[in-house]
C-alpha cells in the first residue's frame, strides 16, 4: 500500500512546476516595468493612442519577433494614467543604440519626419531600387497612404512620350511595412504629427497577380515579332522603340506605332474578367490573348472601335538591335576582305573602307538610271533581305546611299564566287518593305574582279 508519504517522493515535480510558471510570469512583470533597455530608437510612423509624432526618440525595452513588435517607453508628456510602455510594429520604429546615436538620428529624419504621401493612381509601383525599371515590391491602391522617410538620387522618371517627369524619388514605408522607391509624381504629399491617420485603401481592387506581370513586360507592335520570327530585323524601325506603353507611374498610356501616337489619361486599371482590363476614365481597354500577345482597343473621335496588336519579346530591343547589326558588320566584312577593290571593263571601279564607305567611279553606263551623275562616294548599308527564291542566287543584298542633297539610293543583290563580286540592279518594283521579292523582268547584272591599285 502506496502512503502519502511515498505519494510525494514518486511525484516530486507537480508542486515546483507551478512555482517556476509563477516566477515566469513574475519575471515577465519585472522586466517589463524595469529600466533595463535594448537601446533607444526613432519612431517613423505615427503612433496613434497616445498620439506620438514620428521623429521622436524612444526608449526600447523589448523586441518581440512573435508579435512583430517592439515594447517601448511612452514619454511624459504623452503618459496616460498607468500607461509608461506601449507596443510599435517593427517597422514604425528604427532601433538606433544609444540615446545620443538615436537623436542624431532623429536630427536627421525631421526634414521628412511628419511628411506622407496619399496615392492619387491605382497600381502605382513601389520599387526595389530608385529606377523605373527597377523591380517592383508593392503595388499601391488608389488613396492609400505611405509614409516618406527620405529623398533619395535616382534614374531620372519620364513620360510614356518621352519627355522628363515633374517630381522626385522617395524611400518610403507601407503600412503592411514593405520599403521600396517611389516617385513623387502621382503622389500628393501632405503633413501629419500625430494621432489617427486615416488609411482609406479599401477600393474594391484585389491583388491582380495577371496584370502585375502584364505591367513589368515590354509591349512592342506585332510587326516587331513578325521582324523577329523571320530574321528579317529592320534596325530603323526598332530603333524608334514603337510600341504600348500602360503608363503605370504616371497615369498616362501611350499607343505609339509607325501610324499612330496617342496618349489616354486614366485614373486605375480595373479588370474586367478574362485577362481583360479598361483604363478608368478612358476609352483605352486591353485585353491579353496569350503570355506574349496583347490586344489594345481604344474609340476613335468618330466612334469607330479601333484593335492593335502587341507583342512581348524574349529579348529586349537592345540586344536584338546589337545582333542585327553584328549580323551586318559581318556581311559588309566578307566583302571587305574579298575587296577592298574590285574592277570591270564596263563599269569603273568600285572601292570599300573597313567603315562602309565606298567610292565608285567610271560607273558612266548606269547614270543616270541607276546611279547619280558625278557621285562617287556614299556609304553601304547592309539593310536588305533576299526572299527564299533568291537566296539560291544571292548571298545577299545591299543599299548604295550616294552623298548628293535627297540621298540617292541604287539596290543591289551580291554574290561572291570564284570570279569576285556579282550585283544584279533592284528596282523599287522588285521589292516589298526591306525584302527583295523577286528579280527585274530585264536584270541588270555587274561583275567585278578583285584587284590592287
Amino acid at each position: 500500500m502506496i502512503t502519502p508519504v511515498m505519494h510525494k517522493e514518486i511525484f516530486p515535480f507537480r508542486r515546483p512546476r507551478a512555482v517556476c510558471a509563477v516566477l515566469c510570469c513574475a519575471l515577465t512583470a519585472a522586466l517589463l516595468s524595469s529600466c533595463s533597455r535594448l537601446g533607444w530608437g526613432v519612431l517613423l510612423w505615427s503612433a496613434e493612442d497616445p498620439p506620438i509624432p514620428p521623429g521622436t526618440v524612444l526608449p526600447v525595452y523589448i523586441r518581440s519577433t512573435i508579435s512583430q513588435v517592439w515594447v517601448v517607453g511612452v514619454p511624459e508628456d504623452y503618459r496616460g494614467e498607468g500607461l509608461d510602455k506601449m507596443e510599435i510594429p517593427l517597422s514604425r520604429l528604427e532601433l538606433v543604440g544609444s540615446k545620443r546615436a538615436a537623436q542624431k538620428r532623429a536630427d536627421a529624419f525631421s526634414r521628412y519626419a511628419g511628411t506622407y504621401a496619399e496615392t492619387l493612381q491605382d497600381g502605382l509601383p513601389v520599387r526595389e531600387n530608385s529606377d523605373n525599371s527597377s523591380r517592383r515590391v508593392y503595388r499601391l491602391k488608389i488613396g492609400e497612404i505611405i509614409k516618406i522617410l527620405e529623398k533619395t538620387d535616382g534614374a531620372p522618371a519620364v513620360s510614356t512620350t518621352g519627355d522628363p517627369l515633374p517630381g522626385d524619388w522617395f524611400l518610403v514605408l507601407a503600412e503592411d511595412g514593405t520599403r521600396g522607391y517611389c516617385f513623387s509624381y502621382r503622389l500628393r504629399l501632405f503633413e501629419h504629427h500625430g494621432g489617427k491617420l486615416a488609411v482609406e485603401t479599401d477600393t474594391g481592387q484585389k491583388e491582380d497577380p495577371d496584370l502585375d506581370r502584364l505591367l513589368e513586360k515590354t509591349w512592342l507592335p506585332e510587326s516587331y515579332g513578325t521582324m523577329v520570327n523571320n530574321r528579317q530585323i529592320v534596325l530603323e524601325d526598332l530603333a524608334k522603340k514603337w510600341g504600348f506603353f500602360p503608363g503605370s507611374e504616371t497615369g498616362t498610356a501611350r499607343i505609339f506605332t509607325g501610324d499612330l501616337d496617342r496618349t489616354f489619361t486614366y485614373t486605375g486599371i480595373r479588370s474586367e474578367g478574362g485577362r481583360s482590363w479598361r483604363f478608368e476614365n478612358s476609352s483605352l481597354r486591353m485585353s491579353q490573348r496569350s503570355d506574349t500577345l496583347l490586344a489594345v482597343q481604344y474609340t476613335e473621335p468618330g466612334g469607330a472601335l479601333r484593335t492593335l496588336l502587341f507583342v512581348s519579346l524574349p529579348m529586349d530591343v537592345d540586344d536584338i538591335m546589337v545582333q542585327e547589326s553584328a549580323r551586318r558588320d559581318e556581311l559588309f566584312r566578307l566583302v571587305y576582305d574579298t575587296g577592298p577593290v574590285y574592277m570591270s571593263n564596263n563599269y569603273g571601279i568600285l572601292s570599300f573602307t573597313a567603315s562602309g564607305v565606298f567610292t565608285w567611279t567610271g560607273n558612266d553606263l548606269l547614270v543616270p538610271g541607276i546611279v547619280p551623275p558625278d557621285t562617287p562616294t556614299g556609304t553601304v548599308g547592309m539593310d536588305l533581305f533576299l526572299s527564299p527564291a533568291m537566296q539560291e542566287r544571292y548571298t545577299g543584298a545591299f543599299s548604295f546611299r550616294f552623298d548628293v542633297p535627297g540621298g540617292a539610293v541604287a539596290r543591289f543583290m551580291y554574290a561572291l564566287d570564284t570570279r569576285g563580286l556579282r550585283l544584279e540592279y533592284v528596282p523599287g518594283t522588285s521589292l516589298e518593305g526591306n525584302l527583295v521579292r523577286r528579280r527585274s523582268s530585264s536584270p541588270v547584272v555587274l561583275y567585278f574582279s578583285p584587284t590592287e591599285l
